[in-house]
Protein backbone atom coordinates (compact mmCIF):
# COMPACT_ATOMS: atom_id res chain seq x y z
CA UNK A 1 0.00 0.00 0.00
CA UNK A 2 1.16 3.58 -0.67
CA UNK A 3 2.90 5.94 1.53
CA UNK A 4 0.33 7.68 3.36
CA UNK A 5 -2.80 5.47 2.68
CA UNK A 6 -4.51 3.31 5.08
CA UNK A 7 -6.54 0.40 4.81
CA UNK A 8 -9.32 2.10 5.77
CA UNK A 9 -8.85 4.34 3.22
CA UNK A 10 -8.66 1.83 0.14
CA UNK A 11 -11.79 0.19 1.48
CA UNK A 12 -13.76 3.55 0.71
CA UNK A 13 -12.07 3.76 -2.72
CA UNK A 14 -13.37 -0.15 -3.11
CA UNK A 15 -16.47 0.55 -1.12
CA UNK A 16 -17.29 3.51 -3.64
CA UNK A 17 -16.22 1.83 -7.03
CA UNK A 18 -18.33 -1.46 -6.06
CA UNK A 19 -21.51 0.94 -6.08
CA UNK A 20 -20.79 1.76 -9.40
CA UNK A 21 -22.03 -1.30 -11.71
CA UNK A 22 -24.43 0.20 -14.37
CA UNK A 23 -23.76 1.24 -18.17
CA UNK A 24 -25.06 4.76 -18.88
CA UNK A 25 -27.71 4.52 -20.21
CA UNK A 26 -28.56 8.04 -22.07
CA UNK A 27 -26.11 9.24 -25.05
CA UNK A 28 -25.64 12.93 -24.57
CA UNK A 29 -21.96 13.13 -26.55
CA UNK A 30 -21.01 15.65 -29.00
CA UNK A 31 -20.69 12.88 -31.58
CA UNK A 32 -24.52 11.23 -31.12
CA UNK A 33 -25.66 10.54 -34.37
CA UNK A 34 -22.26 9.75 -36.27
CA UNK A 35 -22.09 6.45 -36.88
CA UNK A 36 -18.35 5.07 -37.83
CA UNK A 37 -17.32 1.37 -39.21
CA UNK A 38 -14.65 0.06 -37.31
CA UNK A 39 -12.26 -1.85 -39.63
CA UNK A 40 -9.27 -1.68 -37.09
CA UNK A 41 -7.68 -3.73 -34.90
CA UNK A 42 -5.11 -4.14 -32.49
CA UNK A 43 -4.32 -0.94 -30.30
CA UNK A 44 -3.52 2.22 -32.79
CA UNK A 45 -7.51 1.93 -34.37
CA UNK A 46 -8.91 0.51 -31.96
CA UNK A 47 -7.88 2.96 -29.15
CA UNK A 48 -9.19 5.82 -31.22
CA UNK A 49 -12.13 4.26 -31.71
CA UNK A 50 -12.93 3.41 -28.46
CA UNK A 51 -12.28 7.61 -27.69
CA UNK A 52 -15.07 8.12 -30.56
CA UNK A 53 -17.69 5.93 -28.95
CA UNK A 54 -17.29 7.49 -25.30
CA UNK A 55 -18.01 10.63 -27.58
CA UNK A 56 -20.87 9.38 -28.47
CA UNK A 57 -20.38 7.85 -31.95
CA UNK A 58 -22.16 4.51 -32.81
CA UNK A 59 -19.52 2.64 -33.15
CA UNK A 60 -19.84 -1.02 -35.64
CA UNK A 61 -16.49 -2.99 -35.08
CA UNK A 62 -16.38 -5.22 -38.20
CA UNK A 63 -14.36 -8.50 -37.46
CA UNK A 64 -13.44 -11.47 -39.75
CA UNK A 65 -13.43 -15.24 -39.03
CA UNK A 66 -10.07 -16.74 -38.28
CA UNK A 67 -8.00 -18.74 -40.58
CA UNK A 68 -5.98 -21.66 -40.00
CA UNK A 69 -3.78 -20.53 -36.44
CA UNK A 70 -5.87 -17.88 -34.90
CA UNK A 71 -9.57 -17.89 -33.50
CA UNK A 72 -10.32 -15.01 -35.83
CA UNK A 73 -11.21 -11.32 -35.02
CA UNK A 74 -9.33 -8.50 -33.02
CA UNK A 75 -5.92 -10.77 -32.09
CA UNK A 76 -6.43 -8.50 -28.75
CA UNK A 77 -9.37 -10.44 -27.72
CA UNK A 78 -6.67 -13.16 -27.25
CA UNK A 79 -3.92 -11.26 -25.80
CA UNK A 80 -3.90 -11.64 -21.75
CA UNK A 81 -5.69 -13.71 -19.38
CA UNK A 82 -9.52 -13.27 -18.70
CA UNK A 83 -10.85 -14.76 -15.60
CA UNK A 84 -11.75 -18.55 -15.17
CA UNK A 85 -14.85 -19.37 -16.52
CA UNK A 86 -15.29 -15.88 -18.64
CA UNK A 87 -15.01 -16.17 -22.48
CA UNK A 88 -11.71 -16.26 -23.59
CA UNK A 89 -12.35 -13.44 -26.81
CA UNK A 90 -12.53 -10.91 -23.58
CA UNK A 91 -8.67 -10.53 -22.80
CA UNK A 92 -8.13 -7.74 -20.78
CA UNK A 93 -6.14 -5.59 -23.52
CA UNK A 94 -9.51 -5.56 -25.05
CA UNK A 95 -11.30 -4.76 -22.64
CA UNK A 96 -9.76 -1.42 -22.42
CA UNK A 97 -9.93 -0.21 -25.61
CA UNK A 98 -13.08 -1.67 -27.01
CA UNK A 99 -15.97 -0.28 -25.18
CA UNK A 100 -18.66 1.55 -26.20
CA UNK A 101 -18.85 -0.74 -29.72
CA UNK A 102 -20.65 -3.45 -31.31
CA UNK A 103 -19.01 -6.34 -33.18
CA UNK A 104 -20.26 -7.57 -36.50
CA UNK A 105 -18.23 -11.12 -37.52
CA UNK A 106 -18.34 -11.05 -41.58
CA UNK A 107 -16.66 -13.25 -44.04
CA UNK A 108 -15.98 -10.91 -46.77
CA UNK A 109 -14.75 -14.37 -48.93
CA UNK A 110 -19.00 -15.08 -48.88
CA UNK A 111 -20.81 -12.98 -51.60
CA UNK A 112 -23.34 -12.40 -48.97
CA UNK A 113 -21.00 -10.87 -46.18
CA UNK A 114 -19.64 -8.31 -48.94
CA UNK A 115 -22.94 -7.07 -49.84
CA UNK A 116 -23.79 -6.71 -46.16
CA UNK A 117 -20.53 -4.69 -45.87
CA UNK A 118 -21.62 -2.72 -48.67
CA UNK A 119 -25.08 -1.88 -47.33
CA UNK A 120 -23.59 -1.30 -44.18
CA UNK A 121 -21.27 1.31 -45.47
CA UNK A 122 -23.83 3.53 -47.40
CA UNK A 123 -25.33 4.11 -43.48
CA UNK A 124 -22.18 5.10 -41.99
CA UNK A 125 -20.44 8.45 -41.80
CA UNK A 126 -17.11 7.37 -40.89
CA UNK A 127 -15.06 4.20 -42.40
CA UNK A 128 -11.92 3.89 -39.95
CA UNK A 129 -9.49 1.06 -40.81
CA UNK A 130 -6.23 0.22 -39.93
CA UNK A 131 -6.17 -2.63 -42.72
CA UNK A 132 -3.20 -2.07 -45.09
CA UNK A 133 -4.39 -0.03 -48.16
CA UNK A 134 -3.41 -2.99 -50.81
CA UNK A 135 -5.60 -4.97 -48.86
CA UNK A 136 -8.43 -2.89 -48.53
CA UNK A 137 -7.90 -2.55 -52.36
CA UNK A 138 -8.22 -6.22 -53.08
CA UNK A 139 -11.42 -5.78 -50.83
CA UNK A 140 -12.76 -3.19 -52.76
CA UNK A 141 -12.42 -1.09 -49.93
CA UNK A 142 -10.57 1.60 -51.51
CA UNK A 143 -11.33 4.85 -50.82
CA UNK A 144 -12.88 5.58 -54.20
CA UNK A 145 -14.83 2.74 -53.87
CA UNK A 146 -16.42 3.49 -50.31
CA UNK A 147 -16.50 6.86 -51.42
CA UNK A 148 -19.14 5.74 -54.34
CA UNK A 149 -21.30 3.90 -51.73
CA UNK A 150 -21.41 6.76 -49.65
CA UNK A 151 -19.91 10.13 -51.50
CA UNK A 152 -19.66 12.37 -48.55
CA UNK A 153 -17.64 9.52 -46.02
CA UNK A 154 -14.87 10.51 -43.90
CA UNK A 155 -12.22 7.67 -45.01
CA UNK A 156 -9.91 7.70 -42.27
CA UNK A 157 -6.22 4.98 -42.90
CA UNK A 158 -4.85 3.77 -40.01
CA UNK A 159 -1.56 3.64 -42.04
CA UNK A 160 2.27 2.50 -40.73
CA UNK A 161 3.50 4.84 -43.52
CA UNK A 162 2.35 7.72 -45.53
CA UNK A 163 1.48 6.96 -48.95
CA UNK A 164 3.35 8.47 -51.31
CA UNK A 165 6.96 7.28 -49.37
CA UNK A 166 9.02 4.11 -50.29
CA UNK A 167 7.74 2.47 -46.69
CA UNK A 168 4.12 2.85 -47.95
CA UNK A 169 3.33 -0.80 -48.34
CA UNK A 170 5.15 -1.95 -45.12
CA UNK A 171 3.53 -3.62 -41.86
CA UNK A 172 4.13 -1.50 -38.99
CA UNK A 173 3.73 -2.28 -35.53
CA UNK A 174 4.77 -0.16 -32.14
CA UNK A 175 7.93 -2.00 -32.16
CA UNK A 176 8.66 -0.52 -35.30
CA UNK A 177 7.71 2.56 -35.44
CA UNK A 178 9.83 3.52 -32.06
CA UNK A 179 12.49 2.13 -33.89
CA UNK A 180 12.27 3.98 -36.66
CA UNK A 181 11.29 7.18 -35.21
CA UNK A 182 14.41 7.65 -32.70
CA UNK A 183 12.88 6.89 -29.61
CA UNK A 184 14.85 3.72 -29.05
CA UNK A 185 18.25 6.15 -29.42
CA UNK A 186 16.40 8.13 -26.46
CA UNK A 187 17.14 6.26 -23.43
CA UNK A 188 20.77 5.86 -24.57
CA UNK A 189 21.41 9.53 -24.76
CA UNK A 190 20.39 9.84 -21.08
CA UNK A 191 22.26 7.12 -19.12
CA UNK A 192 25.09 6.71 -21.29
CA UNK A 193 24.43 2.85 -22.11
CA UNK A 194 24.87 2.86 -25.93
CA UNK A 195 21.98 -0.65 -26.53
CA UNK A 196 19.20 1.55 -28.32
CA UNK A 197 15.71 0.46 -26.16
CA UNK A 198 12.05 0.35 -26.94
CA UNK A 199 10.03 3.04 -24.15
CA UNK A 200 7.88 0.05 -22.26
CA UNK A 201 4.45 1.53 -23.31
CA UNK A 202 2.96 1.23 -26.71
CA UNK A 203 2.95 4.97 -26.79
CA UNK A 204 3.47 4.37 -31.05
CA UNK A 205 0.09 3.44 -31.05
CA UNK A 206 -1.64 5.19 -28.73
CA UNK A 207 -0.09 8.69 -30.05
CA UNK A 208 -0.75 7.49 -33.40
CA UNK A 209 -4.84 7.51 -32.07
CA UNK A 210 -4.90 10.55 -30.52
CA UNK A 211 -3.88 11.75 -34.20
CA UNK A 212 -6.68 9.48 -35.77
CA UNK A 213 -9.45 10.69 -33.54
CA UNK A 214 -8.18 14.22 -34.01
CA UNK A 215 -8.21 13.80 -38.05
CA UNK A 216 -11.53 12.04 -37.76
CA UNK A 217 -13.01 15.07 -35.91
CA UNK A 218 -11.43 17.63 -38.51
CA UNK A 219 -13.07 15.76 -41.34
CA UNK A 220 -15.99 15.35 -39.69
CA UNK A 221 -16.18 19.48 -39.09
CA UNK A 222 -15.28 20.37 -42.28
CA UNK A 223 -18.10 17.81 -43.86
CA UNK A 224 -20.59 19.97 -41.61
CA UNK A 225 -19.60 23.10 -42.89
CA UNK A 226 -19.33 21.81 -46.83
CA UNK A 227 -21.36 18.61 -47.38
CA UNK A 228 -17.55 17.22 -48.39
CA UNK A 229 -15.99 13.97 -47.55
CA UNK A 230 -12.57 12.79 -47.64
CA UNK A 231 -9.62 10.72 -46.91
CA UNK A 232 -7.78 11.11 -44.00
CA UNK A 233 -4.47 9.36 -43.73
CA UNK A 234 -2.82 8.73 -40.81
CA UNK A 235 0.45 7.44 -41.00
CA UNK A 236 2.24 6.34 -37.66
CA UNK A 237 5.86 7.20 -38.65
CA UNK A 238 5.01 10.06 -39.41
CA UNK A 239 3.07 11.12 -36.62
CA UNK A 240 5.85 9.74 -34.27
CA UNK A 241 8.65 11.54 -35.48
CA UNK A 242 7.07 14.71 -35.11
CA UNK A 243 5.99 13.72 -31.63
CA UNK A 244 9.30 13.12 -30.91
CA UNK A 245 11.10 15.62 -32.10
CA UNK A 246 8.89 18.59 -30.65
CA UNK A 247 11.27 18.95 -27.92
CA UNK A 248 14.55 16.70 -29.60
CA UNK A 249 14.98 18.48 -32.71
CA UNK A 250 16.35 21.01 -30.04
CA UNK A 251 19.94 22.39 -31.21
CA UNK A 252 19.09 20.58 -34.50
CA UNK A 253 16.00 23.16 -35.30
CA UNK A 254 18.52 25.61 -36.87
CA UNK A 255 20.99 25.06 -40.04
CA UNK A 256 23.45 24.90 -39.20
CA UNK A 257 22.81 23.15 -35.42
CA UNK A 258 23.28 25.43 -32.05
CA UNK A 259 23.30 22.37 -29.97
CA UNK A 260 22.47 18.65 -29.23
CA UNK A 261 20.10 16.44 -30.44
CA UNK A 262 17.51 15.90 -27.54
CA UNK A 263 16.21 18.55 -24.95
CA UNK A 264 18.68 18.70 -22.60
CA UNK A 265 16.37 19.46 -19.27
CA UNK A 266 14.57 15.93 -20.40
CA UNK A 267 17.56 13.82 -21.54
CA UNK A 268 19.31 13.50 -18.45
CA UNK A 269 19.85 10.63 -16.14
CA UNK A 270 18.66 12.30 -12.70
CA UNK A 271 15.43 13.46 -14.08
CA UNK A 272 13.38 10.95 -12.31
CA UNK A 273 11.11 10.26 -9.51
CA UNK A 274 13.56 11.49 -6.28
CA UNK A 275 13.94 9.01 -2.98
CA UNK A 276 12.61 10.48 0.38
CA UNK A 277 13.13 8.42 3.37
CA UNK A 278 9.83 6.18 3.07
CA UNK A 279 9.42 6.60 -0.88
CA UNK A 280 9.79 8.76 -4.03
CA UNK A 281 8.61 12.19 -4.68
CA UNK A 282 7.96 13.79 -8.68
CA UNK A 283 9.05 17.27 -7.75
CA UNK A 284 9.73 20.30 -10.33
CA UNK A 285 10.69 23.58 -9.28
CA UNK A 286 10.74 25.92 -12.45
CA UNK A 287 11.17 29.47 -11.34
CA UNK A 288 13.96 31.40 -10.28
CA UNK A 289 11.59 32.23 -7.33
CA UNK A 290 10.56 28.09 -6.68
CA UNK A 291 14.67 27.04 -7.17
CA UNK A 292 15.76 29.67 -4.15
CA UNK A 293 12.39 28.58 -2.17
CA UNK A 294 13.09 24.53 -2.69
CA UNK A 295 16.35 24.58 -1.16
CA UNK A 296 15.96 27.29 1.28
CA UNK A 297 13.26 24.95 2.64
CA UNK A 298 16.15 22.00 2.42
CA UNK A 299 18.73 23.83 4.29
CA UNK A 300 20.76 25.00 1.11
CA UNK A 301 19.82 28.40 0.82
CA UNK A 302 22.72 30.31 0.83
CA UNK A 303 25.16 28.35 -0.80
CA UNK A 304 22.66 27.60 -3.37
CA UNK A 305 22.36 31.17 -3.95
CA UNK A 306 25.74 31.83 -4.35
CA UNK A 307 26.54 28.76 -6.93
CA UNK A 308 27.19 30.57 -10.38
CA UNK A 309 25.95 27.51 -12.26
CA UNK A 310 22.30 28.17 -10.71
CA UNK A 311 21.83 31.97 -10.90
CA UNK A 312 19.35 32.08 -13.47
CA UNK A 313 17.39 30.08 -15.88
CA UNK A 314 20.18 29.69 -18.44
CA UNK A 315 23.13 29.13 -16.23
CA UNK A 316 20.49 26.36 -14.81
CA UNK A 317 19.68 24.70 -18.35
CA UNK A 318 23.78 24.42 -18.87
CA UNK A 319 23.88 22.66 -15.32
CA UNK A 320 21.32 20.66 -15.34
CA UNK A 321 22.86 17.45 -14.71
CA UNK A 322 24.27 18.48 -11.79
CA UNK A 323 21.27 20.76 -10.12
CA UNK A 324 19.13 17.24 -10.58
CA UNK A 325 21.74 15.69 -9.06
CA UNK A 326 21.83 18.41 -6.23
CA UNK A 327 18.12 17.48 -5.35
CA UNK A 328 18.57 13.92 -5.46
CA UNK A 329 21.01 14.41 -2.56
CA UNK A 330 18.35 16.17 -0.32
CA UNK A 331 14.85 14.95 -0.85
CA UNK A 332 16.06 11.20 1.25
CA UNK A 333 16.12 13.64 4.29
CA UNK A 334 12.53 14.33 4.74
CA UNK A 335 9.30 11.74 4.10
CA UNK A 336 7.30 12.16 1.29
CA UNK A 337 4.50 13.81 3.44
CA UNK A 338 7.13 15.87 4.93
CA UNK A 339 8.17 17.14 1.60
CA UNK A 340 4.41 18.12 0.36
CA UNK A 341 3.61 20.18 3.63
CA UNK A 342 6.60 22.12 3.00
CA UNK A 343 6.13 22.56 -0.42
CA UNK A 344 2.17 23.11 -1.57
CA UNK A 345 1.71 26.35 0.24
CA UNK A 346 4.38 27.46 -1.61
CA UNK A 347 3.01 26.17 -4.75
CA UNK A 348 6.37 24.34 -5.86
CA UNK A 349 5.45 21.35 -8.10
CA UNK A 350 5.31 18.25 -6.27
CA UNK A 351 3.30 15.04 -6.23
CA UNK A 352 3.51 11.59 -4.55
CA UNK A 353 4.89 9.42 -7.06
CA UNK A 354 2.14 6.37 -7.79
CA UNK A 355 3.21 2.73 -8.80
CA UNK A 356 0.74 1.15 -10.69
CA UNK A 357 -0.66 -1.29 -7.52
CA UNK A 358 -1.52 2.19 -5.88
CA UNK A 359 -3.29 4.36 -8.87
CA UNK A 360 -6.34 3.00 -7.52
CA UNK A 361 -6.01 4.37 -4.09
CA UNK A 362 -4.93 7.93 -5.26
CA UNK A 363 -7.54 10.33 -3.79
CA UNK A 364 -7.90 12.87 -6.43
CA UNK A 365 -8.58 9.32 -8.78
CA UNK A 366 -11.28 8.61 -6.72
CA UNK A 367 -12.36 12.07 -6.07
CA UNK A 368 -13.39 12.44 -9.46
CA UNK A 369 -14.51 8.81 -10.12
CA UNK A 370 -11.60 7.50 -12.57
CA UNK A 371 -11.96 3.80 -11.85
CA UNK A 372 -15.95 2.30 -12.07
CA UNK A 373 -15.88 -1.58 -11.66
CA UNK A 374 -18.76 -2.41 -14.07
CA UNK A 375 -20.16 -6.38 -14.36
CA UNK A 376 -20.05 -7.47 -17.69
CA UNK A 377 -23.02 -10.04 -18.24
CA UNK A 378 -20.37 -12.75 -19.06
CA UNK A 379 -16.84 -11.87 -17.87
CA UNK A 380 -17.94 -10.81 -14.41
CA UNK A 381 -16.66 -8.02 -12.74
CA UNK A 382 -14.26 -5.53 -14.22
CA UNK A 383 -12.37 -1.98 -13.95
CA UNK A 384 -13.29 0.46 -16.46
CA UNK A 385 -11.76 3.85 -16.38
CA UNK A 386 -14.00 7.03 -17.11
CA UNK A 387 -13.29 9.55 -20.26
CA UNK A 388 -11.25 11.80 -19.65
CA UNK A 389 -12.67 14.38 -20.98
CA UNK A 390 -15.32 16.36 -19.31
CA UNK A 391 -18.37 18.59 -21.35
CA UNK A 392 -20.47 20.55 -19.50
CA UNK A 393 -22.95 20.22 -22.19
CA UNK A 394 -22.38 17.26 -24.22
CA UNK A 395 -20.39 14.32 -21.83
CA UNK A 396 -19.01 11.61 -22.99
CA UNK A 397 -19.97 7.89 -21.04
CA UNK A 398 -19.81 4.20 -21.44
CA UNK A 399 -22.92 3.01 -22.65
CA UNK A 400 -21.64 -0.55 -23.70
CA UNK A 401 -19.58 -3.37 -22.57
CA UNK A 402 -16.86 -4.55 -24.86
CA UNK A 403 -18.60 -6.91 -27.05
CA UNK A 404 -18.34 -10.50 -27.98
CA UNK A 405 -16.75 -11.51 -31.02
CA UNK A 406 -20.00 -11.08 -33.34
CA UNK A 407 -22.06 -10.22 -30.64
CA UNK A 408 -23.95 -7.90 -32.26
CA UNK A 409 -24.14 -9.52 -35.96
CA UNK A 410 -27.81 -10.22 -36.73
CA UNK A 411 -29.24 -7.28 -35.01
CA UNK A 412 -27.24 -4.82 -37.13
CA UNK A 413 -28.20 -7.06 -40.27
CA UNK A 414 -31.78 -6.68 -38.80
CA UNK A 415 -31.32 -2.79 -38.99
CA UNK A 416 -29.87 -2.67 -42.88
CA UNK A 417 -32.83 -4.69 -43.37
CA UNK A 418 -35.08 -2.30 -41.69
CA UNK A 419 -33.40 0.60 -43.56
CA UNK A 420 -33.75 -1.28 -46.95
CA UNK A 421 -37.59 -1.71 -46.66
CA UNK A 422 -37.88 1.60 -45.39
CA UNK A 423 -35.84 3.10 -49.04
CA UNK A 424 -38.00 0.78 -50.76
CA UNK A 425 -41.24 1.93 -49.14
CA UNK A 426 -39.98 5.85 -49.91
CA UNK A 427 -39.56 4.81 -53.49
Amino acid sequence: MRGGATAEGAGKVNAQMSTQRGLETENRGPLKGVRILDMTSVVFGAYATQMLGDLGADVIKVEFPGGRRGAGGDIMRWAGQAPEGAPDDLGPIFMTINRNKRSVLLDLREPDAAAALRRLIRTCDVFASSVRYDGLSRLGLHYEAVRVLRPDIVYAHAAGYGSTGPYAKEPAYDDLIQSACGMADLLPRVDGDPTPRLLPSLIADKVSGCFMVQGVLAALFHRARTGEGQRVEIPMFEVMTGFNLAEHFFGHVYEPPTGQWAYSRVANPNRKPYRTKDGFLGLLPYTDAQWDQFFEVAGLGDSFGADPRFSDYRARARHIAELYALVDEVTPTRTTEEWLALLKPLQIPATRMNRLDELMEDPHLSAVGFFERLTHPEAGDYISMRPPLAFSATPASVRRHPPRLGEHTNDILAELDMDDEESRLCD
